[in-house]
């Protein structure tokens, strides 16, 4: 390979870093901006869960389109469209004062995303496929650390410069990451020569491949295991002895030790799936991510849960990069864009339907048991993977070839 996949990689890992963190920086202040700036006084609640959820929804529907581009015209234009287009949405929800154009200025920003899947797909089919795992591993884990750090950016920043100049802020951020992936990224390993597909052919391409849809599927429910309790956490932390003065540092703690096990234990999963497969690493992820739900039923102290969820992130660490490397084997690479599109897909629509069907079930059952039924998910996800030996080996002989 001519180039160096590592710098390739490392760029990658900072570009998708700094969306990453752009994004979440704005999470908890959203309820606040629309209050104090927009003038939202009665059903905040909703208002809050919409602007939260109407981004992932559009994202969900334009993200096989924007794969579909990728794949014609590569996926490096799709990294720097994504990148310019999402500055210059947060500069212009600076002078935004209408809820309501908020809320559409959160819909073009879930239709104008892609930075994250057109990564993806570019470090999958520009690295060597000895290194594939370790390489998938390792951006696995770009999106946790600015999801980890981006809350507590946001938090600081909001505070000293104000909600409304915090989106200022997460602008400058993002640009960072169109700027990366303007002049540091480089992509070889692609044909533009090919024909661009349209989406129903996609989609029809896509429903052929068993093994693709397979995935497809695991990606929606890995997604929706994590994000039913997002908004449960804070109120579980209380149930079981957290300090109402300090829930918020309290949760936030518990919040970021998933996304450093992830940090910690990604890129090892990376690795020990190119080396003994994937599918044993997406089994163990699947059943250490049951698991540790079952057992953070029975917790009594916020540290203890804390700690569980460390241990619980370590396993769930591997979910997304063996998903990430099987989807590589079992798509050829004139579909990768158009396959991580689908799964970024399968991701937001989860995103949005997990805290909905998390918030509705903590209305009829204890929270508690929300982990129970998560788990079980989860285990029965490992379950029938387990007996799905030819899946295996379908992902082991694919290669690189549609299945």
């Amino acid at each position: 390979m001519s180039f160096s996949w590592k710098k390739n990689l490392y760029v990658l890992w900072l570009g998708v870093f700094f969306c990453s963190t752009a994004y979440s920086i704005s999470i908890p202040f959203i309820p606040l901006f629309l209050r104090h700036d927009l003038g939202v006084s009665t059903h905040l609640e909703l208002w809050s869960g919409f602007a939260f959820g109407i981004t992932f929804l559009a994202s969900a529907l334009i993200a096989p389109y924007w794969g579909s581009l990728a794949d014609k015209y590569g996926r490096k234009p799709m990294l720097i469209r994504s990148g310019y287009s999402l500055a210059a949405l947060y500069v212009l929800t600076y002078f935004v004062h209408d809820p309501y154009l908020f809320l559409v200025l959160r819909v073009f920003q879930g239709l104008l995303a892609g930075y994250v899947p057109a990564s993806i797909a570019l470090v999958a089919t520009n690295t060597p496929e000895e290194k594939s795992g370790y390489a998938l591993g390792v951006m696995a884990t770009s999106g946790a650390t600015g999801s980890i750090l981006g809350p507590l950016v946001g938090g600081f920043v909001s505070h000293l410069i104000g909600n409304r100049e915090a989106f200022l802020f997460s602008g400058g951020v993002v640009l960072v990451a169109a700027l990366i992936a303007t002049f540091l990224v480089r992509e070889d390993k692609f044909n533009r020569s090919g024909k661009r597909s349209s989406i129903r052919d996609d989609l029809k391409h896509a429903l052929h491949n068993r093994t693709f849809v397979n995935l497809l599927l695991l990606v929606g429910i890995s997604s929706f295991s994590v994000m039913i309790l997002e908004p449960l956490l804070t109120v579980y932390v209380l149930e079981i002895g957290g300090s109402q003065h300090d829930a918020s540092l309290q949760s936030g703690i518990i919040f970021s030790a998933v996304g450093i096990a992830t940090l910690i234990a990604a890129p090892q999963w990376g690795r020990f799936g190119q080396r003994f497969g994937f599918m044993k690493v997406l089994i163990i992820g699947l059943l250490g991510g049951g698991l540790g739900n079952l057992l953070q039923f029975f917790v009594g102290h916020y540290a203890e849960f804390g700690a569980l969820r460390f241990v619980y992130g370590l396993f769930f660490a591997g979910v997304y990069p063996a998903l990430n490397a099987m989807i590589v084997r079992v798509t050829e690479p004139a579909f990768r864009g158009r396959a991580f599109s689908l799964s970024q897909s399968s991701t937001q629509l989860a995103t949005m339907l997990g805290p909905m069907v998390g918030g509705a079930l903590a209305g009829w059952i204890p929270i508690r048991w929300i982990f129970v039924v998560n788990g079980a998910i989860l285990l029965l996800s490992a379950v029938l993977l387990f007996r799905q030996r030819g899946l295996d080996r379908r992902v082991e002989a694919s290669s690189g070839t549609a299945v």
